[in-house]
């Protein structure tokens, strides 16, 4: 593989989605992975393909899926097309599950991980400004404590607790390669 995943993992409410609409935007070429989700497109947040249940299985069955996983009741997936691009040499961009970074890193050895963080009362209003969730399952989410990364990936930490340009311009110094 002469390509890389770039994967953005962080709790819900740190501004994946955000980072990654930015780095596509400042980095041309780096384009973001539009993932298959079991819940409504209607729904919003990011660009996604929703699906039902069976749909999903289905394809997964049928090998659509270079990487598949289940969180919060739903079933995400990302399209082999991916796994493609990077094969030929492209760099993509995807907002991943931490529970899926093993077996990422095993499908994609060229595997990039921007682990996106922010301080407690940054994420409880982000997450009171979706108006998604009750204060309780806000509180609940800020409890729980995150599981660590798997060792020995190549895992780069950028906190999002400031303003929006200056963590993209943190990831993107993440994505440049190292100068002797």
């Amino acid at each position: 593989m002469t390509g890389r995943l770039v994967a953005v993992v962080g709790p819900s409410g740190v501004g994946k989605d955000s980072l990654i609409a930015g780095l596509a935007a400042a980095r041309p070429g780096l384009e973001p992975v539009r993932r298959t989700i079991t819940r409504p497109a209607a729904l919003g947040g990011e660009p996604f393909e929703g699906i039902g249940e069976a749909e999903f299985d289905a394809r997964r069955a049928a090998g659509a899926f270079c990487l598949h996983w289940r969180a919060h009741g739903l079933a995400y997936g990302i399209p082999t097309a991916a796994l493609g691009a990077v094969e030929a040499g492209a760099e993509r961009l995807v907002n991943l599950s931490r529970g899926v970074l093993a077996e990422a890193d095993r499908v994609f050895p060229a595997l990039l991980v921007i682990h996106l963080t922010a301080s407690p009362e940054v994420l409880a209003a982000r997450l009171a400004g979706r108006g998604r969730e009750t204060a309780g399952d806000i509180a609940a989410r800020l409890a729980r404590t995150a599981a660590p990364l798997p060792a020995g990936l190549d895992i780069h930490e950028v906190c999002n607790d400031g303003a929006l340009d200056e963590t993209v311009a943190a990831a993107l110094a993440a994505l440049q390669p190292v100068s002797a």
